[in-house]
């Protein structure tokens, strides 16, 4: 079977240049690797002439000889344009891993993580810190009216005396020998490149030969730090601040995280809260309730709000007094506070209040004859028990 021109198969024309023959390359590496090809029987075999027409014409050697005698360049013993002995192209097999690799970032770089490149500029050498979580109580008074607080944070700060590189006296960190600064060092296996942590380094692509006495060379310390915090009015549990930069220190020099700072607000002796409602129990005595009147409540606020109680109010009866719940924490008008009432009995009466009290029972039951009945009835049955 006649092989296919090397610019059709890479889907570029004869005058491309070295980038766009390198993009038609990776474009149908992508689109023919067998991964992702399970279900195409030819998907290998296109991808190993894709790569074989790329071997050849990334060469600027290959690729005139190929130009000039076309296949024939590479077959029998004409081994021109730079071809090994014994065939020129018939040794390439050995570079599928090179060739392979060349487009392995592109496939897999996302997955493996970091920046690749060549020498030692293709690695961040130095990490971001690590974001850190702070715990935060404050009242339901606070959180109504919002506060500034200073909280006391451990974390790592950079180091003053190497200013974060990790070095000491004013050196600087050189090149890792083993992973060429990368951070990551590849081994060829078959078809596949293997990439793990480089070991000399620890990733960072960097040594330090002259590491700074202060920091260990980590280019960061352990210090509390005091921040100021804004608490808005309106936080609730579990509302979440975060404080950009104010994190963990990177490694040697490398950007500080992030700080988040949970709200927990503490329970009240008075007040409930759901969402932005306040609930109340407020106590009421037997005459207001029975004959209506106003009463004082306390409000979150500090205040005192006055709530007019109907006659013949009764136990677990809600008032509302609006707007004078929490406010919304994005946006938007207070919530209300809701008052239940909790009728009293009375205790400790003298002499004249018990007086008054039978004669209001007696009336009631003149006013009321069915009660009366029931309640005599009810006073015979027992009567008869203890018979």
């Amino acid at each position: 079977m006649a092989k296919r021109d090397y610019y059709d198969v890479l889907g570029v024309s004869k005058g491309s240049s070295a980038d766009e023959i390198k993009k038609g390359y990776r474009k149908k590496a992508k689109e023919l690797h067998p991964d992702r090809n399970a279900d195409n029987p030819n998907a290998e075999a296109q991808f190993k002439e894709a790569n074989e027409a790329y071997e050849v014409l990334k060469d600027a050697d290959k690729k005139a000889a190929y130009d000039r005698f076309g296949h024939a360049a590479f077959e029998g013993g004409m081994g021109g344009g730079g071809g090994r002995p014994g065939g020129g192209f018939g040794g390439q097999q050995g570079d599928f891993g090179s060739a392979f690799s060349d487009v392995f970032d592109d496939l897999f770089g996302d997955f493996m993580g970091g920046q690749r490149g060549g020498g030692g500029g293709g690695r961040q050498r130095a990490s971001r810190g690590s974001d850190l979580r702070y715990n935060l109580r404050v009242s339901l008074e606070d959180a109504f009216a919002g506060l500034q607080k200073t909280i006391n944070v451990p974390t790592s700060v950079q180091c003053e005396n190497c200013t974060g590189t990790g070095a000491e006296g004013g050196s600087e960190p050189t090149t890792c020998p083993t992973c060429s600064g990368m951070g990551k060092v590849r081994a060829q296996q078959g078809f596949f490149t293997v990439e793990r942590t480089c070991p000399t380094c620890s990733g960072l692509g960097q040594i330090i030969k002259d590491p700074c006495k202060v920091c260990s060379g980590a280019g960061r310390v352990e210090k509390d730090r005091a921040l100021s915090v804004n608490i808005p009015a309106g936080v609730e549990t579990g509302t979440r601040i975060r404080l950009a930069g104010e994190g963990e220190a990177g490694m040697r020099g490398g950007p500080s995280g992030d700080l988040y700072i949970f709200i927990d607000v503490a329970d009240h002796k008075l007040f409930e809260r759901d969402g932005t409602n306040l609930f109340c129990r407020v106590p009421v005595s037997m005459g207001t309730a029975a004959l209506g009147g106003s009463i004082e409540v306390p409000t979150i606020d500090g205040g005192r709000g006055r709530v007019q109680i109907p006659a013949g109010s009764q136990s677990g009866r809600q008032m509302r007094l609006r707007a004078k719940g929490m406010p919304a924490l994005r946006g938007g008008g207070p919530g209300d506070m809701f008052i239940e009432l909790a009728v009293e009995t009375p205790v400790n009466l003298t002499g004249r209040q018990k007086e008054l009290l039978r004669e209001f029972e007696e009336l009631s039951e003149e006013n009321n004859p069915e009660s009366s009945s029931f309640f005599s009835s009810v006073k015979s049955f027992w009567d008869s028990m203890k018979g």
